[in-house]
Formats: C-alpha cells, sequence, structure tokens
C-alpha cells in the first residue's frame, strides 16, 4: 500500500508541476492562469493533450516545439519532475498526516516561487499571500515541538534578510525578505537560520558556476529564490538530523 500511495503522490506531483509551471510564468505578469490555455510562444498554437503529459511529451518531442520545432526550456520539465518526486518523498517520510499537508503546501509553494524567480528575477506577494495562511492554518493544526517558535521563526527570518538588505544596499530582494517570514513560520527559528546558511553556500556554488559559463562580471544580477528553496526543502526535510549532528560534534 506504501508503494502505491507514494506512486499516487508522485504522479499528483508532475500534475501539479506542470500547473505550477504556468502559476509562476503567468501571476508575475499579472495573466490569468487559467485563459488563454496553454500554448507554444514562438508559434501561438494551442497545446493538446499529447504536448500537455508531464515529463513525458518533452522527452517524446525531444524538448521542440511539435509545430515550429522552436526549444523548449528543459527547466519546466524539471520543474515537474521535482514537484513528482518530492510530493512522494514527502508523503514516504510522513505518511497520511496533518504534517504531509503542510509539506505539499510548503513544497508548491517554493516550486512556483523558483520558476518566476529563474524567469523573471521576482518573488511575487501574490504567491506568497496566497500560501500563507494555509502554511499559518497547517502550523495551528500540525504545531512545532515548541508551538511559539513558527512565530519566533518567522519574525527572525523576516527580520534577519531585512538587516542583511539594508547593510548590503540592496542586494537582497525584498521577495527574499517575504519568503523567509514564511519559511520561519514553517520551520522554526534554528532550521530557519540553517536555511540561510545552506542558501548562502548553495548560492555561491550556483552564481560562480553560472557566471563562468556565462563569461559576467560579478555584479551580474542572480536569482537567489530558487538557493533559498534548495535550502528549505533540504532544511524541512533533514534540518533536525543535521542540527543534531552538530551539536554532537561539540559535546
Amino acid at each position: 500500500m506504501t508503494i502505491t500511495y507514494t506512486i499516487f503522490f508522485f504522479v499528483v506531483g508532475l500534475v501539479f508541476g506542470s500547473f505550477y509551471n504556468v502559476v509562476g510564468l503567468r501571476v508575475p505578469k499579472n495573466e490569468s492562469i487559467v485563459y488563454p490555455s496553454s500554448h507554444c510562444s514562438n508559434c501561438q498554437r494551442t497545446l493538446t493533450a499529447i504536448d500537455l503529459v508531464p515529463v513525458l511529451s518533452y522527452v517524446l518531442l525531444r524538448g521542440k516545439c511539435r509545430t515550429c520545432k522552436v526549444r523548449i526550456s528543459p527547466i519546466y520539465m524539471l520543474m515537474e519532475l521535482c514537484t513528482g518526486l518530492l510530493f512522494a518523498f514527502a508523503y514516504w517520510r510522513l505518511g497520511l498526516s496533518f504534517e504531509l499537508v503542510v509539506a505539499l503546501f510548503f513544497i508548491s509553494l517554493l516550486v512556483i516561487i523558483t520558476v518566476s524567480d529563474i524567469v523573471y528575477m521576482l518573488i511575487p506577494n501574490k504567491i506568497l499571500l496566497f500560501f500563507l495562511p494555509f502554511l499559518a492554518i497547517g502550523r495551528i493544526v500540525s504545531p512545532l515541538a515548541i508551538w511559539w517558535d513558527s512565530l519566533l521563526g518567522a519574525a527572525v527570518g523576516f527580520s534577519l534578510l531585512l538587516l542583511i538588505a539594508m547593510v548590503s544596499k540592496g542586494g537582497m530582494g525584498g521577495g527574499d525578505i517575504k519568503l523567509f517570514f514564511v519559511i520561519g513560520l514553517v520551520l522554526g527559528t534554528f532550521q530557519t537560520l540553517l536555511t540561510l546558511f545552506l542558501a548562502a553556500g548553495i548560492g555561491m556554488v550556483v552564481g560562480v558556476i553560472l557566471l563562468k559559463r556565462r563569461k559576467e562580471g560579478r555584479k551580474t544580477p542572480i536569482p537567489f529564490g530558487p538557493s533559498i528553496a534548495a535550502a528549505a526543502i533540504i532544511t524541512y526535510f533533514f534540518g533536525e538530523a543535521m542540527i543534531a549532528w552538530y551539536l554532537d560534534l561539540f559535546s
């Protein structure tokens, strides 16, 4: 039964991942996520069912539009696959529980802001405000070990990122600051700090790789949202073990 449910959540994640691509692409442009139907951005052909099967369509069509043959970014296929794998992993770790609901909403938020930040270097307030009440209710129904740690984590996450933005004079975007408020609400204080530490490390590695590939200067802006999302996912599932391991080194 566990295998069956794991496969089920994987498939559900693939479908939602495809939808999250649409949300991440359209919401920052204030476009409807319903109309018009999905279409090729080059030839404007409305996509049919054969074009919209998550991951599989991209593979079968070799990453190109079926009509005009223009290349489609692999980011969208990767986001579908990541969402499917994360949904399945969340169920495998948490089972059918209230915390699973929190995990699925949290993953969904992070996938959407990853898409929007990669494409537009923007984390829309609409996305954060949409998920905030669901995650807040989730933390009431499925609280952290110390219930008020969610509130403290949100305050610490927001304040710390705001301070970094002020000191760096714009080095941190407003979307990143607000995102850390939500992350703090979900993860609590210590895991929020761990998320920031991991995000800085991931962002540094990704930044060096991208700048070398693009052969651009160090002042070239690079979206930080995907690094935050990756760090938050790692911390959500493994943060407690990582903190315990670190503390054991000094005990």
